[in-house]
């Protein structure tokens, strides 16, 4: 089932996207909702982020080139950091490069999203905390990275988190793969047994540190092949399952002070 948020005559909906359009639901995603009898076309819709995060976890350097690759021994403590949720953007919303630099980092992944309260899960049954998943673009800008390893900064600048353009609750995240194209032309394409820390165990770990709450964010890793980008460039993250999530870079605009 595909769910998606979208905004119809300046009033934000939910829905269940189907082949003769979207049909409105109400009640929580989560939990309880039902079909409220209002059906949109899709073309007269504007597709936003598939949800508002509780929170955004990603992990780094999640990914290797080949199976070959794969370490014999996982990470003690692998690499995670947090996302501001006003970092969230939909389909086709301008990814902002901040003021002072003139490149960012695209990075196409798997977003997994957290559908009840998760404490202590052991990987062989995470998979029945999860609500659904969706593409995510865990945009980067380097350049603001501390020297002693610190990301947050460079994470967190606003329209950094593009999602969409659906939850798709029916898919198998073992077997599918995680593709970027910069322009039109493929700059990332991986399965996703290529992860270092699979998705199982990164749940798991993360459930044992914090309590992961419905509407929870996991973003999880980049295949190999991300790449700095500018302004004017599209990029498009797709998982062929789920959707493609497209968005242009676009310079910040200056302010500038007019004397009258």
């Amino acid at each position: 089932m595909k769910f998606a948020r979208f905004l119809w005559n300046e009033t934000v909906y939910t829905g269940v996207i189907n082949d003769d359009g979207i049909k409105e639901i109400k009640g929580n995603l989560f939990e309880e909702w039902e079909y409220t009898g209002n059906e949109f076309s899709k073309n007269e819709v504007k597709l936003l982020a598939p949800l508002e995060p509780n929170q955004i976890i990603g992990i780094g350097a999640n990914f290797v080139a080949k199976l070959e690759d794969l370490p014999d021994k996982l990470p003690e403590i692998p690499v995670f950091f947090f996302k501001p949720t006003s970092s969230v953007i939909g389909p086709e919303d301008p990814i902002i490069i901040p003021s002072g630099i003139n490149e960012v980092k695209f990075e196409s992944e798997l977003a997994v999203i957290i559908g009840k309260e998760a404490k202590n899960v052991p990987e062989s049954e995470v998979l029945d905390y999860v609500f659904g998943y969706t593409v995510g673009n865990d945009v980067t800008a380097p350049q603001f990275f501390h020297q002693d390893g610190h990301w947050t900064i460079g994470k967190s600048f606003d329209t950094f988190t593009p999602l969409g353009p659906v939850i798709e609750t029916e898919l198998d995240p073992f077997n599918i793969k995680v593709t970027a194209r910069v322009n039109g032309i493929e700059k990332q394409n991986s399965p996703t047994e290529l992860m270092i820390i699979p998705i199982s165990k990164m749940i798991s770990y993360l459930s044992k540190v914090m309590t992961l709450k419905p509407g929870d964010v996991i973003l999880t890793g980049s295949p190999v092949g991300a790449e700095l980008v500018g302004e004017g460039d599209v990029i498009e993250c797709e998982i062929k399952e789920i959707g493609t999530l497209q968005n242009m870079f676009v310079m910040k605009k200056e302010n500038v002070n007019v004397n009258v």
